[in-house]
């Protein structure tokens, strides 16, 4: 498990317009690289890999010279990004890539930050290879969520912070809604909270394995699902219950709100709020009654 850190950047102008450019340069590559795996794949029925176009990045970059003010690893991981896209359409979690828009690639990354000795030498900065020094706002281990225009995205260990893991450079807040991330903040600080609170109270954590995406395309109750953060609920409780020694079980979803907690079926619509057992004569909530069928299965699959 990664933990991700934000941190807010105040690069100079200079700076700033060496990063805009990185990052018009790495859409491009990506797109260049795209559209060689389509034309080779239609012409040829073969497919090229992630590694032969890494390997052909050094002639790439003698023929446009100006990828040459772009760290090799930033490159790297452009090509690994498209590289991903492909083989999430191949095992069928998403849709074909599509090229990218100046407003769909938003950041580029430094896959080992910890391989420059002087990436974080100076307190208060941060060392962007063939940026610079490039100025942070930091909160000792944790930072406020801010609607800034330019982010720094640290991923550490959690069980050793020092050791720091790839990062990635947000400039996705050029011309930020501050309506928007005004809600987008205070929907993240109840989960937060929340998250925080039931950890601390409790050494098991049971959940639902939720298909958050195929619900989602209910539209009677997407935007309702959307809007109560369901997924990032479940992901703040995984990674503040293993911070603090804590288990989170996810248990199967299927009918846990048709069953009882005695092991009888009963079967009910979304209009009916009450649990009636004739089996056992419980008559309850059906919330409650779910909530105690998805503590039973935790504990059966701890056991």
């Amino acid at each position: 498990m990664q933990i991700t850190y934000q941190f807010r950047l105040y690069p100079t102008p200079e700076q700033e317009e060496g990063m805009i450019r990185t990052l018009i340069l790495c859409r491009k590559l990506y797109n260049r690289a795209k559209e060689q795996r389509d034309t080779v794949y239609n012409q040829e029925g073969t497919t090229v890999t992630y590694a032969m176009q890494q390997n052909e990045l050094p002639a790439f970059k003698k023929e446009f010279p100006e990828y040459k003010e772009v760290h090799s690893q930033v490159l790297q991981d452009c090509l690994r990004r498209l590289d991903d896209a492909y083989q999430r359409f191949f095992r069928g979690d998403a849709g074909f890539p599509h090229y990218k828009s100046a407003d769909r690639y938003l950041s580029f990354t430094y896959p080992q930050p910890g391989a420059v000795d002087k990436t974080f030498a100076r307190n208060g900065y941060v060392y962007l290879s063939k940026i610079g020094f490039v100025r942070l706002r930091a909160h000792h281990g944790c930072f406020r969520r801010l609607a800034g225009f330019r982010c720094l995205y640290v991923h550490t260990d959690p069980h050793d912070p020092s050791v720091c893991m790839p990062f990635y450079v947000d400039l996705g807040h050029i011309r930020p809604v501050e309506r928007n991330q005004k809600v987008v903040r205070q929907r993240k600080d109840f989960l937060h909270k929340q998250s925080h609170r039931i950890v601390q109270g409790h050494d098991l954590i049971a959940v639902e394995q939720l298909k958050v995406k195929n619900m989602i395309c209910n539209r009677r109750l997407s935007k309702s699902i959307a809007d109560a953060g369901w997924r990032r609920f479940i992901t703040y409780l995984s990674y503040k219950a293993a911070r603090q020694g804590k288990r989170l079980v996810e248990v199967p979803a299927h009918g846990t709100s048709q069953t009882c907690i005695c092991g009888a079926d009963v079967p009910k619509t979304l209009a009916i709020r009450l649990h009636e057992c004739e089996a056992c004569g419980l008559v309850q909530d059906r919330d409650i009654v779910s909530a105690q069928v998805i503590l039973q299965r935790a504990l059966d699959i701890v056991a």
